[in-house]
């Protein structure tokens, strides 16, 4: 049976855990027709909605950019506007409450590249022009590795965060009130702790927990990979403008063998993996600088939205009910102005 797909996730069944704890997701995707790597060309908002409508009391959702509908003409470094437009679109569809009760995308990370410089701000002008009530920030892309065997991102640059230019994209940003996600592989951790420190004015938000891999030149060398992600993970976490993801870790990536099971992972055996990781992060950054997230659908291939929540719900019974609060909802609400 083909992994991730909504026949296999219906395999394993649970009752939601907690159901009236109010969460904010911070982080998924939308797109159409999108070839990938993964079995979801499509995740519209009737996809959606069928995750966000399976128990849990998700009140709004944060889209994050995933380079999909751009324009096709005219100048390049405007085309991931016609992205922007399009989520605009799905976010006014969804406030009509027909989908259910979530505002999903009630906030937008777009897409703007930095390495312009000075010239980023055209493009964040017009991506604010293209959602004036729910643009919230961006999205650029960092991932890199030096073995072939790990993808680097659309860019595939070393070591972006230092590139004056790309910093001076970044300040453009923290003018305009913008925030910045941040989405790169472990050993480039103490990159980003440094360019927090040389942009401290700029709201960061780290996604899924700081890149974790376990495969490639990482497979079977956690007594090495582990301390190194720590050792970056509480870097960054020095910096109080930098806030972090929980999750992220549903991909084959990470080196979990979830999507290739017969019968998707349960809840609880999914807590007691996840744990370690989340509760570092906690921490060393504080429940006010933490947000549970989807990461949907890419992390959908390993488990099921219901499952991943009441997995987030066992791991965090030991928190109080404020710091719990700010981890499933009130840390993405403030992250990303998130507006009901």
């Amino acid at each position: 049976m083909p992994f991730g797909d909504n026949d296999w996730l219906a395999l394993t069944q649970e009752d939601t855990l907690e159901p009236d704890i109010p969460i904010c997701d911070p982080h998924h995707h939308m797109w159409d027709r999108r070839p990938a790597r993964i079995p979801y060309q499509k995740y519209m908002l009737d996809e959606l909605y069928a995750d966000l409508n399976s128990g849990h009391n998700v009140r709004s959702t944060v889209f994050i950019e995933a380079r999909a509908m751009y324009r096709i003409d005219g100048p390049e470094e405007m085309r991931p506007v016609g992205e922007m437009e399009f989520v605009q679109g799905m976010a006014a569809a969804a406030a009509t409450g027909l989908y259910g009760p979530a505002r999903a995308a009630a906030s937008i990370v777009g897409h703007a590249n930095l390495l312009l410089g000075d010239r980023a701000a055209p493009v964040l002008e017009a991506l604010q022009t293209a959602s004036p009530n729910r643009f919230r920030g961006i999205r650029h892309g960092l991932t890199w590795d030096a073995d072939p065997r790990i993808p680097n991102g659309a860019y595939d640059r070393q070591s972006q965060l230092a590139d004056e230019g790309f910093r001076a994209g970044a300040r453009v940003l923290a003018r305009m009130g913008l925030s910045f996600d941040a989405w790169l592989y472990f050993p480039q951790l103490p990159e980003l702790a440094e360019f927090a420190r040389a942009i401290p004015g700029l709201t960061i938000i780290l996604n899924h927990i700081g890149g974790m891999l376990r495969v490639g030149p990482y497979d079977n060398r956690d007594e090495e990979v582990l301390p190194t992600w720590r050792q970056g993970i509480a870097a960054v976490a020095q910096y109080p403008n930098v806030y972090v993801k929980l999750g992220g870790i549903g991909q084959p990536r990470t080196g979990y063998d979830w999507s290739a099971r017969d019968v998707p992972i349960g809840s609880e055996e999914l807590a007691g993996v996840m744990a370690p990781y989340m509760n570092y992060c906690i921490e060393q950054f504080g429940p006010n600088r933490c947000m549970f997230e989807s990461n949907f659908p890419p992390d959908k291939v390993g488990h099921s939205y219901n499952v991943l929540f009441n997995a987030f719900k066992r791991l965090s019974k030991g928190y109080s009910a404020s710091e719990r609060a700010d981890m499933f909802h009130d840390t993405a609400v403030r992250a990303y102005r998130v507006e009901y």
